[in-house]
């Protein structure tokens, strides 16, 4: 059995469930990109895999992430292309997807099923869509990401491991093609496994909230607002709204994010002068 997720966290969580459960050994491959974000245009050429990867670049560039080089340091292709060799090489193998009920997971799912029509019958999924799982605390709770769930409780959830539908195989690959035409830059999950387009400043008001009139470094304020925002994305993304917005004098920042989270600072829009820092952010 291959196993394959669509978050790093992801990963490590299934490795300890495979020490908990043999019967759940194999391989883990993980696609890396985050396709609810950013451009999907011609994403079966190498122009347009470039054009994406370009985006990602300017957008890490201006982040912590600058000097870590992640663009280009991984090729989800060329995983599918170990995917599909796996396959087909081995007649008895099969493929397990697992998806959080959120964007991310899903958009991945659905980049990655249109790419695997072939082998309709050998693609299962496990989508923990609207479950409900236990906490470290023995409460209720329904996760929207895998790895927020505790190792053990996901041994009750492998029995929900279901071959993809043959209608599965002709709808799905649809709505890529769909959210692809569109090209929004922002993908959201509504429910189930229905994706909408958004527009830029899609999160704007979940950065407004989690900022205050008072100067915080930037690690602080990711924290704050990813803490409270309801519908998840990724800093580096975040990073980028922030930056926009102070451009756009809707919020204030100072220092330069590419040299550290604590190395930049931000808050809401003062109607008064800045009391002590007035550097503007690095461009």
């Amino acid at each position: 059995m291959i196993h394959l997720v669509f978050q790093t966290a992801d990963v490590a969580v299934l490795k300890k469930v495979q020490e908990l459960d043999e019967t759940l050994a194999g391989n883990i491959l993980e696609i890396k990109d985050d396709f609810a974000v950013g451009p999907l245009d011609n994403l079966d050429t190498d122009e347009g895999w470039t054009a994406r990867g370009n985006w990602w670049n300017d957008l890490l560039q201006q982040s912590p992430y600058a000097a870590d080089n992640l663009v280009g340091s991984f090729d989800d292709r060329k995983t599918v292309e170990e995917l599909k060799r796996a396959l087909t090489e081995n007649e008895h193998e099969q493929l397990c997807i697992w998806m959080g009920q959120n964007g991310h997971d899903v958009c991945g799912y659905y980049w990655l099923l249109q790419q695997l029509k072939d082998f309709a019958g050998k693609v299962m999924v496990l989508y923990m869509n609207n479950l409900p799982f236990l906490n470290e605390k023995g409460q209720l709770f329904y996760p929207t990401t895998l790895h927020h769930i505790q190792p053990k409780e996901f041994l009750k959830a492998k029995k929900l491991c279901r071959k993809i539908t043959p209608s599965e195989f002709e709808i799905d690959p649809d709505e890529w093609k769909r959210l692809v035409a569109e090209n929004a830059t922002i993908r959201i999950l509504e429910g189930g496994k229905k994706i909408v387009g958004k527009e830029d400043s899609f999160y704007d008001n979940d950065i407004i909230n989690g900022l205050t009139a008072e100067w915080q470094k930037g690690s602080r304020a990711m924290q704050s607002i990813l803490t409270k925002m309801k519908l998840k994305t990724g800093d580096v993304f975040l990073l980028g709204r922030m930056k926009i917005m102070a451009e756009e004098g809707k919020i204030e920042m100072t220092g330069d994010p590419a040299k550290g989270w604590k190395e930049f600072e931000v808050r809401l829009k003062s109607s008064a002068p800045a009391e002590t820092i007035t550097e503007p952010i690095s461009a």
